[in-house]
């Protein structure tokens, strides 16, 4: 499959916005921009550029470093968290008036609603974007676009769990001989995991994690950690945890195995922004043009196992498509008034 498969993800994708009349003509009025000899002279004269993310560090510092080998002389400085403390350290940032970041890229798609809300994006279409991007998966204003997707999955370590006693549905990690054996992440942190919790929340209802939370859970940050934790042996399963870490893992002969719940598979949409007071203003105009060319989103996917929505990305034949797995979508707007209530919840259920 190339990339995402449009019809599967545009069908039930719900983004930050929508495409009205007066978006478009918005739209049209942001020129996209190219790579030009000159904005890249100008890159190279300042020198560095730093890169606020919520992507796995070893993913994200891989991307870094092919910018640096394609731009010799600018430096990429990486500073990897969860993306509720992305949004956190930014946020304090700007409420005192310091500007560290040129670009941002988190997992929770509410984020991007509240950064362009208080006027923090620079409007910038990379010429890509523009191109091939689906209208679905970029902000009609030109202040973001999606850079990549994910899942967050149910996963086992193969050592510790034979395939037919895996737990195949949400449900199935209620079996009380998985309590002291589960890992998952927590919503605090994750955008992931606070998306997931959002449509899981409403597709199984409070009841699954008030039982959930009597399992006895390693409780982890990162949607990063589970299948870490899996690799290690420390827990035998994980009820969230992002695809992408297990694919790298399974592909590198870490026996862990993926499963798609029948009841539904959250996706989490990762965005991308440029700031509006970038310090690096143009190294963070080229290094946003570089996180969406076909040879990082190929890259992302190869090495990162993200899903791509640059239509000439292909993935790996060993991947399952998304067309053959039952997504569950967020609807970011909706999500919005209900982060606190459900950071309560689960506080209240996991002790944490």
């Amino acid at each position: 499959m190339n990339g995402i498969d449009r019809r599967t993800v545009l069908a039930g994708l719900a983004l930050t916005t929508t495409l009205g009349a007066a978006g478009r003509a918005l739209a049209q009025s942001v020129a996209p921009y190219d790579v030009t000899p000159d904005l890249i002279e100008a890159a190279k004269k300042e020198g560095s550029v730093t890169f606020y993310t919520a992507t796995d560090v070893s993913v994200a510092e891989r991307v870094g470093k092919a910018f640096e080998a394609k731009y010799p002389g600018i430096t990429v400085k990486v500073e990897r968290s969860g993306s509720e403390r992305v949004f956190q350290r930014l946020s304090q940032e700007y409420g005192s008036s310091i500007h560290n970041a040129d670009v941002v890229e988190t997992s929770d798609a509410v984020h991007f609603l509240l950064f362009k809300r208080k006027g923090w994006l620079a409007q910038a279409v990379p010429a890509e974007v523009a191109k091939d991007w689906p209208a679905d998966a970029k902000d009609p204003d030109g202040h973001y676009a999606a850079y990549r997707a994910h899942l967050s999955v149910i996963g086992y370590n193969t050592t510790q769990v034979k395939p037919e006693e895996a737990p195949k549905a949400h449900a199935d990690l209620l079996d009380p001989k998985w309590k002291g054996r589960i890992v998952k992440a927590h919503p605090g942190y994750s955008g992931t995991i606070m998306t997931g919790t959002d449509v899981l929340s409403q597709a199984l209802g409070w009841e699954f994690f008030e039982k959930l939370g009597q399992q006895r859970v390693m409780q982890v940050q990162s949607s990063t950690e589970p299948p870490k934790k899996l690799a290690q042996g420390e827990r035998s399963v994980q009820a969230d945890g992002n695809e992408y870490n297990m694919f790298m893992l399974k592909e590198s002969g870490v026996p862990v195995e993926v499963v798609y719940a029948t009841e539904g598979t959250p996706i989490a949409i990762g965005h991308a922004g440029l700031l509006k007071d970038a310090p690096h203003p143009n190294a963070a105009k080229l290094f946003y043009s570089f996180l969406f060319d076909q040879e990082t989103q190929q890259l992302n996917s190869d090495v990162g196992g993200l899903r791509s929505f640059h239509p000439r990305v292909k993935e790996k034949e060993t991947r399952v498509p998304l067309s053959k797995i039952k997504l569950l979508y967020s609807d970011p707007e909706k999500l919005e008034p209900r982060i606190e209530e459900i950071k309560k919840k689960y506080e209240e259920y996991f002790g944490t």
